[in-house]
């Protein structure tokens, strides 16, 4: 079942894509002109244009982001003593350490950075990653993430016995299960959880509903910015913003009605 729904979410992902529904709508108005029904292949071609129009000069995934990144706050309140933290995968360029041994990060590099400032505040304390490879096709590269993350994060000075690593997981169901597995909580313990900002509202709601107690989101990455509706030509920014609100918001309907 967990594979099915692993599949699942990959598949149905490419639907959260705009571009996904522009390719659509452009191939809609190709077989209209070929059937002859003109003008809905105009209407067709004029509701692609104004939509990638207004996605090139508003960044209109910064409010649906901001709603999600908002319920938690940046830069919480820390206690004393921490028992782990626990850094969710996908900030990892595994195509650059593949092929040049060098560790890479993707736009969620503060993931990374953020674990290691806090192992460095908290020296006790266990800096764990969890993440396998979260693709359908290159399953035998599950461990790469979690080689690169150990070749990062000794290059920063982290000590090797503070590193824990967690390989199996490919999303964050199953980050959730696996380092539960791995760590064997206890009541009363205290544990960070460091993902994206936009991320964060569903990894706790997963994490909680698989048995984690004592978890202090511990939100970074933010993406949303303070001026919504600053025209500026970039379509590339906006629709990759707007790409990541839909997932994320999919994410979540799709954990909840699985019961995630």
């Amino acid at each position: 079942m967990d594979s099915l729904f692993f599949i699942a979410s990959k598949t149905l992902g490419m639907a959260a894509r705009a571009e996904t529904w522009i390719v659509l709508l452009l191939a809609l108005a190709l077989l209209a002109g070929a059937a002859g029904r003109i003008r809905a292949m105009r209407r067709l071609v004029a509701v692609v244009f104004v939509a990638l129009l207004a996605l090139t000069v508003f960044p209109l995934g910064t409010p649906i982001l901001g709603a999600l990144e908002g319920q938690y706050p940046a830069n919480p309140d820390l206690p004393a003593h921490v028992d782990g933290i626990i850094v969710l995968g996908g900030a990892e360029d595994t195509g650059s350490f593949a092929r040049w041994g060098i560790p890479g990060l993707n736009e969620g590099g503060e993931r990374m950075t953020a674990g290691v400032e806090l192992a460095r505040r908290y020296p006790e304390a266990k800096l764990i990653f969890t993440g396998g490879a979260a693709s359908l096709v290159y399953s035998d590269a599950s461990q790469t993430p979690s080689r690169m993350t150990r070749a990062l994060w000794l290059s920063l000075g982290v000590p090797e016995a503070q590193i824990l690593l967690e390989d199996r997981s490919r999303n964050t169901s199953e980050n959730a299960i696996f380092t539960r597995e791995m760590i064997a909580p206890q009541e009363g313990q205290v544990w960070i959880l460091v993902t994206s900002a936009f991320h964060m509202p569903r990894s706790v709601e997963t994490f909680r509903r698989n048995g984690w107690t004592g978890l202090i989101p511990y939100p970074v990455d933010f993406r949303s910015g303070g001026q919504t509706f600053r025209a500026e030509w970039r379509l590339d920014d906006h629709l990759q913003d707007v790409d990541v609100a839909l997932k994320e918001y999919l994410g979540l309907l799709a954990y909840r009605m699985a019961g995630k």
